[in-house]
């Protein structure tokens, strides 16, 4: 039995093996980079070229500069790249862009494609 000057033992108040102290665990995970997709406009004959800058400024948050020339290269090659995203945020655009078009009575036609 111990004395009042020596310790009865170690003291574990949290009742927690190892006295609570945080173990190290190692976990060995595969970090992978997301999916990316590149979300292009289609040309059309009825789509004005005020539409399409307007859809590039508010839906892909393009400056007026880089949406006339995102939109001319849809008038002239007949397709433009607006960007590249994971593929929630490409899919959502998409769907903003046919939602807008068809709401304003025009058939854009907005694809993506994974890089």
């Amino acid at each position: 039995m111990a004395g009042p000057s020596e310790p009865a033992g170690p003291s574990n108040p949290s009742g927690v093996p190892d006295g609570g102290r945080d173990t190290e665990i190692l976990i060995e995970d595969e970090v992978r980079e997301p999916r990316m997709f590149r979300v292009l406009l289609h040309n059309d004959d009825y789509t004005t070229m005020e539409f399409v800058v307007s859809i590039l400024v508010e839906v892909f948050r393009r400056t007026p500069d880089e949406a006339t020339r995102i939109m001319l290269a849809v008038h002239e090659k007949g397709v433009g790249e607006c960007g590249v995203y994971t593929a929630e945020v490409a899919e959502t655009k998409v769907a903003l862009v046919h939602a807008r078009a068809r709401r304003e009575g025009y058939p854009l036609r907005c694809t993506l494609e994974e890089v």
